[in-house]
Formats: structure tokens, sequence, C-alpha cells
């Protein structure tokens, strides 16, 4: 199945080429600006899937996903992505979350991470499909691998307790984005 994957990120591209494997051809398409006003990771994936299916009218795979913290539950989750934007790399943002947490004294570090995808195959068929990754908030960076927050995360189902950016491909096998990916291969077969 030809898809278009509304998305510009080349860690994301690589890693949904990687999940879908050989049943789907990834059509990579010139990106296109989405303002992300929703209020959830349905809205947003829901408004990117439209605006490039509209442009390119072919069924398209969109995705929204964030982190989310129990301790700070208005800070990042959909706007993870625009966290803190004045600083100039997600190693400094995740920094920046270390620091919150010790300032602030809080020691509830539970998190997870939340995919969300809209196959957006036409204006009368649109699918969402959830992927969850359960964990914890590290207090320092592990990992060189992986991309965002991936350094700050320790899944809980990891069998040796490693970060998603120390075990990028436990990560691809076993993470929220795979998990949702499952579930969208499920309902197509």
């Amino acid at each position: 199945m030809k898809i278009v994957l509304a998305s510009s990120n080349d860690h994301k591209i690589e890693e949904f080429q990687s999940l879908l494997g050989s049943d789907f051809e990834i059509i990579k398409k010139e990106k296109i600006e989405v303002e992300e006003t929703g209020s959830s990771y349905f809205e947003n994936a829901e408004l990117k899937a439209r605006a490039y299916f509209e442009k390119y009218q072919m069924p398209v795979l969109s995705d929204d996903s964030g982190l989310n913290l129990e301790a700070f539950p208005l800070i990042l989750g959909i706007h993870s992505a625009r966290f803190k934007p004045e600083l100039p790399s997600y190693t400094d943002k995740c920094l920046s979350l270390v620091e919150l947490y010790k300032s602030e004294k809080v020691t509830n570090r539970n998190a997870y991470f939340s995919c969300i995808l809209c196959f957006y195959k036409n204006h009368d068929e649109v699918f969402f499909f959830e992927g969850r990754s359960i964990g914890q908030i590290s207090m320092e960076l592990k990992g060189v691998n992986g991309f965002g927050y991936d350094p700050l995360f320790i899944p809980t189902h990891h069998p040796e307790g490693k970060s998603f950016a120390e075990d990028s491909a436990w990560k691809y096998e076993s993470g929220h984005r795979a998990k949702a990916v499952f579930e969208l291969k499920k309902f197509l077969s």
C-alpha cells in the first residue's frame, strides 16, 4: 500500500519505514506547515493528516506524540516539541527538565510517551491507533542514540533498565510508535 507520511522528521520517517515493513511504500512528499491547534494528540494527528490528504490526494499516515510527565502534566504532552523553544537543542531541553525536577524537589518521576496515529484513507475513512510506553524520568541523560527526550526516558519493561537513547533498537521494536503501528497493521489485515 502506498501512503504519504505526514512528517519531515528524518528520525520518524526512518522509524516508520522500519516498523511498517514491505507491505507499505512510504511516499515522501514536500513538508506542509500545519499549525497544531488541537487540544489532544488525536486532534493534532488528524489536522496534519487532513492537510496532507487534501494536498496530495493519497492515503496519509500522521502521528502526534509526546512525553507526558505525571508530576508536571501541563509542561510537555502535546506541547513536547514546543517546550522551551529558546533552547537550541533537545539536550538542553532534557537538562532543563532535570533541573526542574531538582529545583522543585519532585520525587514522582512517572512518565509515559504517547503516540497517536491517524490513518486518513479519505474524508469518510479516518482511523486512530494509540501506543504508550510507560516509564520513569532519569535524573541524568543516558545514551546517545534516539532523539528528543529519549536520553531521559527509562521504559518500565526494558529488561536491562536502559533509556530509549541507550537501546534505540528496543525502542523501535517495543516503544509507543511500535505499539501504535502494530495496532494499525492488525486493523488493516
